[in-house]
Order: C-alpha cells, then structure tokens, then sequence
C-alpha cells in the first residue's frame, strides 16, 4: 500500500520530466478508480475537499488537474509556478537532486482489524488526529499526532498468532517527546484517559524514561522521553 508525503517547499526537486510523468500516473489512476488517488486529491486540491472518495473519483479529473496536483505537494500553486521553479534551478543542482535521493520521512504500519474503532482510539484516547481515511468501507487511513503519523491497516486475519508480541515485547510503533515533563504529563493523561498500560512509565539503563500501551487490536505502541 503506497504511502503519500507532500513535499515541503525546500525538499528537493526531481526533474521536469519525472513531474509530467507523475501527473499523467494520476490522471491513470484515477480514470481506473484507485482509491487511494482519491485520498491524495481531496487532500491536496480544495475544489475536491468536501467530496468522499467515490465522488472524487466520478468527477472529471484532467491532465491540468494532476498537474496541479504535483504542484501543490512539490510545494506551489500551480503547474506554471512549479515549471519556471525547476527551469530556475542549477543545471548541477538538479543533477545531484536526481543523483543523491533522500529519505524524508519514516512512517509505522499498524494491523487493525477495524479502521473506524481504530481511529476512534487514537483520536479519544491518545490525541491524534486523523489525516485522511479512504476505501469504502474504509480499509486503509492515517493519523498524526505532532510529528508522530501512523498508518493504519484493515486485515482480515490475525497478523501474529499466540502472545508473541506480549511475550517479546514486539513493538509497532515508538514515538518520542522532547523533555522529561512531557513523556510523565503523556503517561499522565493516557491513565485518566483509561488507556491500556502495557507497560508503566520507568527509567531505562540507558537513561530514557518510557512506557508502553497496548491498542485494541493489541500493537504496541511505546512513548519515550529523557529522564531528566
């Protein structure tokens, strides 16, 4: 399942011929009525906003309108905008861009057996807010808290089978915070909030102060922050 990153305004850029190549995928996509395009489209283009998945993907959708699309997420507003960006740059930049790809950002994958009660734990019980969802019925969607974003997966089926994951503590997911007030004051709202405490807040030999929680499917999602 692909995973979406707009790119921000000072990320670099891959060439010109790359970015038309990427619209006319999408203009594919959405003519074969690939959900997850639909998702990318109302998130990036407003006139698209307000429509579900299904609706995205019956309106007319044209080159123009993927070329806008690849625009708004390399980080302007228009198609024009973006072309006289790359043609401005360096010939040598554009060769190292191309040369030398950068990994941006990394995101966890969570097995769920239900999208809906999954967001509904992550958005009421530890403070996400939800990035998109799509699929309908929904099988596949995001949620971010800050710079923390997880991918949340509907299966069918056990991912693992026994207690394994409990038995060696096997994590989906760990994400961080900055300070020592921070990972107590989280710890903190996740017991009032009656979270399922895998594991209490404690100092680790290593110096961290973390603590685990257990999700309703059972992932376990660990918060970390220094000691001191």
């Amino acid at each position: 399942m692909p995973t979406y990153v707009i790119r921000p305004t000072n990320a670099p850029m891959p060439n010109l011929e790359n970015l038309r190549k990427q619209a006319k995928l999408y203009v594919r996509w959405h003519r074969d009525g690939y959900y997850p395009v639909a998702a990318q489209i109302r998130a990036v283009l407003p006139r698209f906003r307000d429509l579900t998945d299904r609706q995205v993907l019956e309106r007319e959708f044209r080159l123009g309108d993927a070329q806008e699309l690849v625009a708004r997420q390399s980080g302007f507003e228009s198609w024009q905008a973006l072309k006289a960006g790359v043609q401005a740059m360096p010939a040598i930049a554009r060769t190292t861009t191309t040369a030398t790809p950068e990994l941006t950002e990394v995101e966890a994958q969570l097995f769920v057996a239900n999208i809906k009660a999954s967001c509904d734990f992550f958005t009421g019980k530890l403070g996400f807010t939800i990035v998109f969802v799509y699929g309908e019925p929904p099988f596949y969607g995001q949620v971010k808290r800050g710079q923390a974003r997880l991918n949340l997966r509907m299966v069918c089926e056990p991912v693992f089978v026994g207690d394994i994951r409990e038995r060696e503590q096997l994590l989906a997911a760990s994400m961080t915070v900055d300070s020592a007030a921070e990972i107590r004051q989280l710890f903190v709202d996740y017991q009032a909030a009656g979270v399922d405490i895998f594991q209490p807040l404690k100092q680790e030999p290593w110096g961290a102060r973390t603590f685990i929680v257990r999700d309703p499917d059972g992932n376990l999602l660990l918060f970390a922050g220094p000691a001191t």
